[in-house]
């Protein structure tokens, strides 16, 4: 424990913000179920775990220990919202200008059968994940996959699996590929490029549970509804372009200004509303049966707010959540408690091995947020090592990962049980 802080991890608010946590990560897992956003219980259960401190403190003149502690959270979770606001507005813009859904079309237009759908669904998934990262990689590649198999629920099962062993293992070896790589990077436990040490056993994870599912992959080739090609809109190129440059700036601004990455990401985002007035100011109306065909027009004007206010909300907040109601419980003690039997009584190698298995049951983030807040005294081998096992050890189960609950909401009643 620092100094002047109270060890609550045996007294009555340790107990209860344990409860509260555990009770509100229940209501997340049973989203599908409840259709309760999973940011509203988490959110709940972060101010009242310290509103709970907050009083204990308060109780023993401490009035500041818990502000001070506040801070530092929300500056943590500050700079990785931030680095998330601008990577979502640029795939929503992406998303508005039809690149997406043309990759969609095409791959569909390809007459592919399930196995081969099976292998390419899966490869593009792992390559897309460690730029775009794992999230929407997967959404994207499991809307193919759900067109492709709704005449064949077994394919489109163990197709949804597929995506999702294939997004979790491509985002483990890029900062950008997940948000628990991105807090690695971000807390400075791993340098950027030394990310891509993990290339080789990614694609291990990937490749080893897809070999085995492949059997299981019927050999026919789908009956596809021909509904036409699908041509990006205006300017979807130099958007992508704009995207690799914004990504080049967080990197440039963390390697060689040593400044934060999520200034360069803000920076990114005035390359994309520099662009979008243009795009607005240059807009041609087209006729709503020709929307999105290349350079003869669309029906809407591109708006580059519109894209920012249709980010994804209830995952941030969540976030906010979940790094909130950690931290609340490391400001307790538990964290320590944790870290001493984990690092110091079973040693990394063993506890990284087992927070892999961990993150599969109560979700890869929380659990990442609260090794970070640990800090145990490791060598850069060893933050590798966890960075990995956290990744791919969301793919377990369907609550394990980002990736795995977005698809239980997408492929609702196919997409339910265990991945690996």
């Amino acid at each position: 424990m620092e100094a002047g802080a109270l060890d609550l991890v045996g007294d009555w608010v340790g107990i209860v913000a344990v409860m509260l946590f555990a009770i509100a990560y229940v209501f997340v897992t049973v989203e599908e179920f409840t259709h309760l956003r999973k940011s509203k219980p988490m959110l709940l259960a972060a101010g009242l775990i310290w509103a709970l401190v907050g009083y204990e403190y308060a109780s023993h003149d401490l009035i500041h220990a818990a502000e001070a502690a506040v801070t530092v959270f929300v500056v943590e979770f500050v700079e990785v919202f931030l680095f998330l606001l601008v990577a979502m507005t640029y795939v929503n813009a992406m998303s508005e200008r039809n690149i997406f859904e043309a990759l969609r079309a095409w791959l569909l237009h390809q007459r592919y059968g399930y196995r081969r759908l099976f292998w390419t669904t899966g490869g593009m998934t792992f390559l897309l994940s460690p730029i775009i990262d794992n999230l929407t990689a997967a959404l994207v590649m499991c809307a193919i996959v759900l067109a492709v198999g709704k005449h064949n629920r077994s394919f489109t099962a163990i197709g949804c699996v597929n995506v999702v062993v294939a997004a979790n293992a491509g985002g483990a070896f890029s900062p950008f590929g997940d948000i628990t790589t991105l807090m690695v990077w971000q807390s400075g436990m791993v340098e950027f490029q030394t990310f891509f040490a993990l290339l080789v056993p990614s694609v291990v994870n990937y490749l080893v549970p897809a070999v085995i599912m492949s059997f299981a992959v019927p050999r026919e080739t789908p009956a596809i509804d021909d509904s036409g090609e699908v041509a990006m809109k205006r300017g979807s190129k130099v958007i992508i372009f704009l995207f690799v440059c914004t990504k080049a700036t967080a990197i440039s601004f963390e390697h060689f200004l040593h400044l934060p990455p999520f200034l360069g990401m803000m920076t990114g985002l005035a390359y994309l509303k520099i662009f979008g007035d243009h795009l607005k100011r240059t807009h041609v109306s087209a006729a709503p049966d020709r929307a999105g065909y290349g350079e003869i027009g669309d029906t809407q004007a591109f708006d580059s707010y519109r894209e920012l206010a249709r980010i994804e909300w209830d995952t941030l907040i969540f976030f906010f959540g979940v790094i909130m109601c950690v931290g609340g419980l490391g400001f307790i003690g538990y964290l320590a408690v944790a870290s001493q039997y984990l690092y110091l009584g079973l040693g990394p190698t063993t506890a990284n091995v087992l927070v892999g298995f961990l993150s599969s049951i109560i979700d890869n983030i929380p659990v990442m947020v609260g090794i970070l807040q640990m800090s145990p005294e490791m060598d850069l081998n060893q933050w590798l090592l966890v960075t990995l096992t956290v990744g791919v050890g969301g793919s377990m189960l369907s609550v394990g990962s980002a990736a795995g609950i977005a698809l239980m909401g997408q492929a609702r009643g196919i997409y339910t049980s265990l991945a690996i």
